[in-house]
């Protein structure tokens, strides 16, 4: 019992506090974390030193993001159906009732969500604090009784234990994982609440409770080695059913932070080209950061209740819950030796070694939880797979597209020597064109000009850009530059964690003769529907129905933009792919 906690420790010490706490929160894209901002600083900061851009960096954060994604349908199934359970403990009459609890629980967590996190955040924090305390109260406790659990301490006997022990302790280390789940959370929540105060409830409440609590639980075991639930017999009876509703309001809390989190990496994607646009609205007036996505929040709410019917106990999902972490902790550490080179400007030596360290433990950890996969640990595999392919078709499809649309692209500087041997009508006003990055004439000013024969008296060619680092300079915000005939072209740059408000950013960057006047501006925009090429084949052709499906369903530019509508003209075209 003293091997098996000794582990659980250190692992906590390696995986948490060294790795996370002390390593990979400095690795904050100017303010964001998660694995999606990593992977787009490691890209950028490549960019910016003029080196190649590696491919597999964005396929490996694409590949975290899903793994994060299925987390998030697990996390709160197991998380609540597992504080429930101690309802089984107080009365075995009572567990008929877990199931249906957890459920009602579930359906409540998620049908709040759109009301924001701001309202009940106020009772957040004395809730965990409290929940902290008493978990560190019953490891003190419990090892007062029994002193030679401090033996623990020692790193060595963990050692000794898996050396020694192998056969049992190497299955064993899927379940000692467990204490290590978090780690991913506090660098996904470092945009909510920053470095410094993430690391102080770390090290002052949050380390040194969970330390205490499982030297704790190994003390109990010690002296009650056929103890079936180790946690909730830390109490007697009579302290069981305040435990369980502290332990649920605990979980609640935590499956609240990790839906915030998909919510974050949801908006993070969409403004990265991963996933198409989908409705997002914030939740407060002051703190950008909170937002809800119905469509996500409908999709988890589902998929937990799946999860909790489906498998009747928190035991039947901890296969799948560990193998989806260990995935994301090993993918981050991938990413971490780029970015210790590139970011953190360590050298190639320093970098590999402390990367190989993190991997050795994280491929443990893997392994372990690998042995599982026909145990339920297929599930998030399964998940992750589903939405890497839908990931990687959007952003075929609209490579494929921008390809198709380049090629029908007339060059600016050809129409404006051409409208100089020809009397155009011009309106006054002005008309802003979305365009692509090289500034071509869109196909929705050419259809205006074709069938309407007039044009603004100023036309604004406008690409709206997202950038790999979350918010964007006032520098690189916007340059625009005149190209003759009344045309201009004009580039917006955000963050991909900023809204792109593209009135408002018009509103403050144009000044002077071609000022954003919201009564005389009218905004054009291309809806495209698609054709299939004759020689595509099955397999592409299944792609294109679902890029083409995607396309339908994601919100309109106007709503994405915040485009007035009143003052928005869409123009049809048929695409080839």
């Amino acid at each position: 019992m003293i091997g098996a906690a000794s582990l659980i420790l250190w692992s906590i010490v390696l995986v948490v506090t060294f790795k996370y706490v002390f390593l990979v929160l400095r690795l904050d894209n100017k303010g964001e974390g998660g694995i999606l901002a990593l992977s787009a600083l490691v890209r950028g900061s490549r960019l910016a030193a003029g080196l190649p851009e590696k491919k597999w960096i964005y396929g490996i954060g694409l590949l975290g993001a899903a793994l994060i994604y299925a987390d998030g349908m697990i996390t709160p199934a197991i998380s609540v159906l597992s504080a429930v359970e101690g309802l089984n403990v107080l009365s075995p009459a009572m567990k008929p009732y877990i199931v249906p609890t957890a459920v009602a629980i579930i359906v409540v967590l998620f049908f709040i969500q759109r009301h924001g996190t701001g309202k009940v955040g106020t009772f957040f924090g004395p809730i965990i604090l409290l929940w902290f305390s008493t978990l560190g109260v019953l490891g003190l406790y419990w090892m007062a009784k029994c002193p030679s659990v401090m033996f623990a301490l020692d790193p060595t006997r963990g050692m000794m234990f898996l050396v020694h022990e192998w056969t049992h302790a190497v299955p064993l280390l899927s379940a000692v994982f467990l204490a290590v789940t978090g780690g991913e959370a506090l660098y996904a929540d470092l945009g909510h609440f920053g470095r410094k105060p993430i690391s102080i409830a770390w090290f002052y409440v949050v380390f040194p409770c969970l330390i205490l609590n499982y030297m704790g639980q190994a003390a109990l075991l010690t002296l009650h080695p056929q103890t079936e639930n180790t946690f909730y017999s830390m109490v007697p009876a009579s302290a069981v059913l305040p435990l369980t509703l502290l332990a649920t309001a605990a979980a609640v809390i935590a499956s609240q932070a990790l839906i915030s989190g998909a919510y974050s990496l949801t908006t993070q994607a969409i403004q990265l080209g991963c996933i198409p646009r989908l409705r997002v609205l914030y939740t407060s007036a002051t703190e950008k950061g909170q937002v809800y996505l119905p469509m996500i929040n409908w999709m988890l709410m589902v998929a937990c209740i799946l999860l909790i019917v489906t498998r009747q106990s928190s035991s039947n999902l901890f296969p799948a819950y560990g193998i989806a972490v260990s995935m994301t902790m090993t993918v981050t550490s991938v990413l971490f030796l780029q970015a210790a080179k590139s970011v953190l400007g360590w050298s190639r030596g320093k970098a590999l070694i402390v990367t190989s360290c993190f991997l050795i433990v994280d491929i443990g950890f893997l392994y372990a939880n690998c042995l599982k996969i026909a145990h339920g640990g297929w599930l998030p595999l399964a998940a992750a797979a589903i939405l890497i392919f839908i990931m990687a078709t959007w952003r075929w499809g609209r490579e494929r597209l921008s390809k198709r649309m380049e090629k029908q692209l007339l060059p600016a500087q050809m129409l404006i020597d051409d409208l100089e041997n020809k009397k155009i009508h011009r309106v006054s006003g002005t008309g802003f064109y979305l365009c692509g990055k090289t500034g071509g004439i869109p196909l929705a000013l050419l259809h205006n000009l074709k069938h309407n024969q007039v044009l603004h008296e100023r036309v604004i060619l406008l690409h709206v850009e997202t950038l790999d680092s979350s918010h964007s300079t006032p520098e690189e915000r916007c340059d625009i530059r005149p190209l003759g005939m009344g045309f201009h072209l004009m580039h917006l740059r955000f963050g991909f964690a900023e809204t792109p408000n593209v009135p408002v950013a018009l509103r403050e960057h144009l000044v002077g003769e071609i000022r954003y006047e919201p009564n005389k501006s009218t905004f054009f925009l291309g809806r495209e529907t698609y054709a299939i090429g004759r020689n595509i084949h099955a397999w592409g052709r299944f792609r294109i129905a679902l890029f083409a499906w995607m396309t339908r369903n994601a919100t309109p530019a106007t709503a994405y933009f915040s485009l007035p509508p009143s003052r928005v003209v869409e123009l049809g075209a048929q695409v080839t792919l």
